[in-house]
């Protein structure tokens, strides 16, 4: 079948249609996934200072570590924010002191995270 000129243009206008949304849509679920992993960091950090207040250091640690995976995704996003950076740092401490035994150690590093990841935006 022989198409004509005006089906060539539909066609086209179609998959150039097609091809702007997928475009416009790609940040916007880089955006979504950017802002799950900053949500997730702040709750595991959260429950991270709650376990360690409690004394409760093997749960401190894994919370940080949990914390901890999710600022390590962010970092592609959040390229360059010293929040971002300085939260990392901090779950780091809050690993190897819950790792050490070390309750209000893990606490206060992981309260410092806290602090921090409620700066990203």
């Amino acid at each position: 079948m022989r198409q004509t000129p005006l089906r060539n243009t539909t066609i086209l206008s179609c998959l150039l249609f097609i091809a702007a949304i997928s475009v416009a849509l790609v940040p916007a679920i880089s955006m979504a996934q950017a802002a799950k992993h900053v949500t997730e960091a702040r709750d595991a950090a959260q429950e991270a200072v709650k376990y360690g207040k409690k004394g409760h250091i093997e749960n401190l640690g894994k919370q940080a570590e949990k914390a901890l995976r999710h600022v390590q995704m962010m970092q592609k996003d959040f390229k360059g924010n010293t929040h971002v950076q300085a939260a990392m740092a901090s779950l780091e401490d809050a690993v190897l002191e819950a790792k050490q035994g070390h309750a209000d150690k893990g606490t206060e590093a992981a309260e410092e995270a806290v602090m921090h990841l409620a700066e990203v935006k």
